[in-house]
């Protein structure tokens, strides 16, 4: 007997319905990126190593897919495309005006062993704005993000926004050494202060400066937030990430979208590309978040041309499965109640 031929392991097959319905969020989405003048850029699948490579700070070498070509250099399937977009910036789109607005759409892949439904294969979709260091251009890839999630039929969703630099302002005043950095980073974004507060024990710093530490997991909410962290800003960098959120605050809400964002001082992405503000979009119905992006000023450095820039990619599975949840609910909400038969 034959063996059966399947796909393997964190990939696929879509088709049908599910595909058709795919291709309309795309499309809607794309239609988002174009309404606000973004130009489209398109990526190779595999980049040399080194485009991904540690010292970019993306995703670790043991979760990419490496292969050799026939020189024997070492190439890998994107994880991600904001270093490749950096990169063909960085090589040819020197002399373009700017800000530079490109969007792309695509395949990621990242050979994760995690077990908890996620595909090794993704689509995304995402922005990258090359060329301005200001709130109003944190404030237009946000709003963008915020308009592609409405425009996929999704509207019970969060854009939660963080500040790296505030988290770096305090770990520099403290001194703390990089594992240790590294290790209270990481239990902050698990939400524990107790952890924070069990590592910061036998560390010598003083009393404001560890309470900073500790509240940060719980710096979370509306815009009375950002008052509450202001209290914490013990440094310049600290104080202009607390401005920088206000700005970008008051611009969202001149547009109305203010109703979709919050403000979350634990949220310390693992991508350490991040040099200011970091956002991640959570949806009804997605069990991860349908949409990341942040500040990235120093990045196309490494590409030998230093230049400000921000952007966002958009999980288009999550997307799917937040917009499918919300097909549902409209439908439960609009569904005849049925009365029971006379006589019954």
């Amino acid at each position: 007997m034959e063996k059966a031929l399947h796909t393997a392991i964190g990939v696929r097959d879509v088709y049908g319905e599910e595909l058709r319905k795919k291709r309309k969020i795309m499309r809607s989405i794309d239609e988002v990126f174009r309404s606000y003048a973004y130009d489209e850029i398109e990526t190779p699948t595999f980049e040399y190593f080194d485009v991904f490579g540690r010292e970019i700070g993306t995703t670790p070498s043991r979760d990419l897919y490496k292969f050799f070509d026939r020189e024997g250099d070492t190439l890998v399937l994107r994880p991600d495309f904001t270093p490749s977009v950096a990169r063909a910036v960085a090589m040819y789109l020197q002399d373009v005006p700017r800000p530079l607005r490109l969007y792309y759409s695509g395949n990621t892949f990242v050979n994760s062993k995690e077990f908890r439904g996620i595909l090794k294969e993704n689509t995304q979709m995402g922005v990258e704005r090359i060329g301005e260091n200001s709130p109003e251009a944190d404030a237009e890839v946000i709003a963008l993000v915020i308009d592609a999630i409405l425009a996929a039929g999704i509207t019970q969703f969060q854009v939660s926004i963080g500040e790296v630099n505030f988290f770096k302002s305090l770990c520099g005043e403290a001194r703390l050494p990089e594992e240790l950095r590294e290790t209270i980073r990481t239990e902050i974004i698990r939400k524990n202060f107790y952890g924070v507060e069990d590592l910061l024990r036998s560390y010598p710093m003083e009393s404001g400066l560890r309470e900073a530490f500790v509240r940060l997991p719980r710096l979370f909410g509306g815009r009375e937030v950002l008052s509450e962290a202001a209290k914490y800003a013990v440094a310049p960098a600290s104080e202009e990430a607390i401005e920088r959120l206000l700005r970008i605050d008051e611009l969202l809400r001149a547009i109305g979208r203010q109703k979709y964002v919050s403000y979350d001082f634990g949220a310390l992405m693992s991508y350490h590309y991040y040099t200011g503000i970091i956002f991640s979009a959570y949806a009804h119905g997605a069990g991860e978040p349908v949409a990341k992006g942040g500040r990235y000023d120093g990045l196309l450095a490494h590409f030998g041309k230093p230049e400000d820039a921000v952007g966002a990619g958009i999980m288009i599975q999550q997307v799917m499965s937040a917009a499918q949840a919300a097909e549902n609910e409209e439908e439960r909400q609009i569904a005849p109640e049925v009365s029971p038969e006379v006589g019954a």
